[in-house]
């Protein structure tokens, strides 16, 4: 599943319209998230409906924020007109609103939020990143930054999750600490074996990302940094997808438990530049995945 399905269909132009677009992006996602609240209340299911409902909450204080924010720029609040073309989709309930709700957890909602987040991320980080005007990059960037932080606040609340819903199951084995400067190399050489057979307008972009996972590996040895709780079989992961979904998921996972700023400075900006990543290798390579 792409990050983004589809890319913006050109640069954001103006203050007014990045506030209409967060807006109207924050409204779907708090509306969407009421939607499903809903059905697991009608469903008698309390526990997820309070879930969804939380999630709704905290997406209409998101919204709140744009709101304040545009009134303080602009002297005005966000408004519609300024969309000039179709938002790509950044919020996917995947199947939540159409499936049973016996086999929906709390977990499985916030683990799903999490992925929305992640796209929003993607989105601010694109439009941030294809314009010229520093006001516009600067807007956008502190868009990008608020879901990072949004993305941090949902893992613990995941991960909580996760414990509860498994406090009288053993724990998972199979799971090991990896070295994130091998998986670097790693996935570089991964994604060099595949210039050759993308298509013209992949072969760039690809090389790119091999040649950043490189420097990354080479920063990396020289400040050592584990990843925990990573599949035992990561070093030997043949999907490129994968591989750079697992380093997304161990960068945000080491960036929850530093407690000096340096190192929460460093695997927040490895997160960052490894979403980027993923979100670009899911939407144009087309591989099965592991």
């Amino acid at each position: 599943m792409s990050l983004l399905k589809t890319e913006p269909a050109h640069a954001v132009t103006s203050l007014e319209e990045l506030f209409a677009i967060a807006h109207s992006l924050e409204l779907e996602a708090a509306t969407r998230y009421e939607e499903l609240a809903l059905r697991m209340r009608s469903a008698g299911d309390v526990s997820l409906a309070e879930t969804f409902e939380r999630l709704a909450s905290e997406e209409r204080g998101h919204l709140n924020n744009v709101v304040r924010w545009s009134e303080t720029e602009k002297g005005r609040g966000p408004d519609a007109a300024h969309l000039s073309w179709t938002l790509p989709e950044t919020f996917d309930d995947e199947g939540a609103k159409v499936a049973a709700p016996e086999i929906q957890t709390p977990y499985g909602a916030l683990s799903m939020a999490v992925r929305n987040e992640e796209r929003a991320f993607a989105f601010w980080s694109y439009v941030a990143a294809n314009t010229e005007k520093p006001e516009i990059k600067q807007a956008a960037e502190k868009m990008a930054h608020e879901e990072l932080e949004h993305i941090s606040t949902l893992r613990h609340e995941r991960r909580r999750a996760y414990h509860a819903e498994r406090a009288q199951t053993p724990p998972a084995t199979g799971h090991k600490v990896a070295d994130a400067a091998a998986l670097e190399t790693r996935l570089a050489a991964l994604l060099d074996s595949l210039v050759s057979d993308s298509g013209e307008s992949e072969r760039a972009k690809i090389s790119e990302f091999a040649v950043e996972a490189r420097r990354t590996a080479d920063e990396l040895a020289r400040t050592p940094l584990s990843l925990a709780a990573l599949p035992a079989a990561a070093p030997t992961i043949e999907n490129p997808i994968v591989l750079a979904e697992v380093l997304v998921e161990g960068y945000l996972n080491a960036a929850d438990h530093f407690q000096d700023e340096a190192g929460l400075t460093l695997t927040q900006a490895l997160a960052s530049r490894a979403i980027n990543r993923l979100a670009w290798l899911r939407a144009h390579l087309q591989i099965k995945r592991d």
